[in-house]
């Protein structure tokens, strides 16, 4: 049985923000959007241009408390090829970003920003 991967749905306190970080912090671009006040949500589906595969940023209206993350959930990963580039954008855009780290016995090759609702986001060189 083939499988595919669709997208990872998180769920964000502050949708233009968490749209910001998405776009400018990852390079993401809005595919589309599902709207339904009747149920008092929104769903955005975020790519990038090899597409394929989807972050879904779910916006439930009225929500005052910001959401428990657990400590089920790690992380999500990206690959580029220039780390120290893609930590500096991170940095000068002032978002909340770790140390280049590497496993036991390997150079730095990653290291993670977070989002505005918490979400970590591991970068790693490719």
């Amino acid at each position: 049985m083939e499988v595919q991967m669709l997208h990872t749905c998180i769920r964000v306190k502050n949708l233009e923000k968490s749209l910001r970080f998405y776009e400018d912090a990852l390079g993401l671009i809005e595919t589309r959007r599902k709207d339904f006040p009747e149920y008092k949500f929104t769903l955005v589906y975020l790519s990038n241009e090899l597409g394929g595969y989807e972050i879904e940023l779910t916006y439930n209206y009225d929500v005052e408390k910001p959401y428990e993350l657990g400590n089920g959930f790690s992380h999500t990963a990206i690959g580029v090829k220039n780390l120290e580039e893609m930590r500096n954008k991170h940095i000068s855009l002032g978002y909340e970003v770790t140390d280049l780290k590497g496993l036991p016995g390997s150079k730095p090759d990653y290291y993670f920003v977070t989002d505005p609702d918490g979400y970590k986001i591991e970068v790693i060189r490719r």
